[in-house]
């Protein structure tokens, strides 16, 4: 078994202050622009800045060798259509991965992360919505829907809390049902359990880390909450728990 090293120390850590950095220096322009722009042109403008900055992230990990990705069947999603996308949580990159090729989902995230120094800005600009109250979370979300975005929802509204996934909530279920729209299941595979739930930031991951995401199945729209909720919670459960572990690196011409 290999250790991880003080190089893998560094990469890691190097990642974190990055991601930082690049939050910090686009907040003045976030608030500049959430000031004078309309809020469906801010809307697309947060959102542009948001896909092209996660996939130059994912690029620089690729870069220093801190981690590999298979993102490739995330490309099938663009110009789909209105649909509620749904991905198992293992760990706090999971958006990252998601949107950096997906440009236009809105994104359904803890509302205290609109206050976040590093996130706030940005993500306020381009209209992602607070999870804190749940009749205005659904109303935001089936209204964005309606006007032909995505929407980005963890059904387990955090990390997994436990293998092979969380609790599933009721909230993807009630959002699909009155907006009519499909569920498209997202399937999150890593070999590392680096900034899940149970990690501690003082732990050292050994490097690098494989992240492959798969496209699972699409549910119509739910006609019965309740019984959504169970047939997903049943279908994440079968389909990760039969998934092998990510050990190959992924295809080379699959780009961050």
């Amino acid at each position: 078994m290999r250790f991880p090293s003080v190089l893998d120390a560094l990469r890691s850590y190097l990642g974190l202050a990055v991601f930082a950095i690049m939050g910090l220096a686009w907040t003045p322009p976030a608030l500049l622009l959430g000031a004078l722009l309309p809020p469906r042109a801010a809307h697309a403008a947060g959102r542009a800045v948001i896909h092209a900055g996660f996939r130059a992230y994912l690029g620089l990990l690729r870069r220093i060798g801190a981690c590999r990705f298979d993102l490739s069947a995330l490309d099938a999603l663009r110009d789909q259509g209105p649909m509620i996308l749904a991905p198992n949580h293992p760990s706090l990159i999971d958006a990252v991965l998601v949107l950096s090729r997906l440009s236009g989902p809105t994104c359904v995230m803890k509302a205290g992360l609109l206050a976040n120094p590093v996130l706030g800005a940005g993500a306020r600009l381009a209209g992602y919505i607070p999870n804190d109250d749940l009749r205005r979370m659904i109303e935001l979300a089936v209204a964005e829907l309606r006007a032909g975005s995505s929407l980005l929802l963890f059904p387990e509204g955090t990390r997994s809390s436990a293998e092979p996934i969380g609790p599933i909530r009721g909230m993807v279920a009630l959002i699909a049902k009155q907006a009519a729209v499909p569920v498209q299941t997202v399937l999150i595979e890593a070999d590392s359990p680096f900034l899940g739930k149970r990690w501690a930031l003082r732990e050292v991951p050994r490097l690098p880390i494989r992240y492959r995401v798969r496209l699972g199945r699409r549910f119509d729209p739910p006609r019965h909450a309740q019984d959504f909720v169970q047939e997903l919670d049943a279908y994440f459960r079968e389909a990760l728990g039969g998934a092998a572990e990510v050990g190959a690196p992924p295809d080379p011409s699959s780009r961050a």
